[in-house]
């Protein structure tokens, strides 16, 4: 979910650039991998985490050598749009903000993943449980964080960018930085195999490194 606006903006630059047509289907990145490695329908393409599109190269769900990398995210912290801003300057500092938070927000793909075994090097797991949330797959964190559900909420950058009702305090500090690369692969067996690569190496290409940063993430 966090690339679906880049890669909308992509899309559509391909398309007006007389690319084939693309035809994108975001879900969270959970499901897009079971569905991919499961087989049963048709895709051309797959767009996830790095360690997921591994894993479904490994499985030989994805065409050897058609892993690219694309674009790296940030994970950010987040309030509502009336809270006062807490500090996240330091590790220490994002540490205590979490510690005073009512309520914790996170998600179901790396950011959160990796936010659980951040909490848990803390020493802190235990003690905030009763008090996080794991947003569902697909549903953004930063809409809890909008509608008074969460009070402090941790997700990539370019998910939170285009939420209303709420404050971006900005990117965890560099000791703790939760960085996400987000890359595609040919999925195996598509007859379309071509064209999938033709539409991946414009994604790669310096051509697409604008529509990333307006959309939160960073070219790789």
């Amino acid at each position: 979910m966090a690339t679906r606006q880049a890669l909308a903006e992509l899309a559509a630059d391909w398309q007006a650039r007389g690319g084939e047509p693309v035809s994108i289907e975001s879900v969270g990145g959970v499901d897009a991998a079971r569905r991919v490695q499961a087989g049963q329908e048709s895709f051309d393409l797959v767009f996830l985490a790095s360690d997921a599109l591994a894993k479904l190269q490994a499985a030989g769900r994805v065409a050897a050598g058609s892993v690219l990398p694309l674009m790296r995210s940030a994970t950010a912290v987040a309030v509502p749009a009336a809270a006062a801003l807490p500090d996240i300057s330091s590790e220490e500092a994002v540490r205590t903000a979490v510690l005073a938070a009512p309520s914790i927000g996170y998600s179901t793909g790396p950011s959160g993943v990796a936010l659980q075994a951040l909490f848990a090097r803390w020493g802190i797991a235990e003690q905030i449980a009763a008090r996080t949330v794991q947003a569902q797959p697909s549903v953004p964190v930063g809409a809890l964080v909008a509608r008074g559900q969460v009070a402090l909420g941790f997700q990539q950058l370019a998910e939170l960018i285009h939420v209303p009702g709420i404050r971006i305090v900005g990117p965890l500090p560099p000791a703790i930085a939760i960085d996400t690369v987000f890359g595609a692969a040919v999925v195996q067996g598509t007859p379309n195999a071509g064209a999938a690569r033709r539409v991946l190496a414009f994604m790669a290409s310096p051509e697409a490194a604008d529509a990333k940063r307006r959309q939160g993430m960073a070219p790789i």
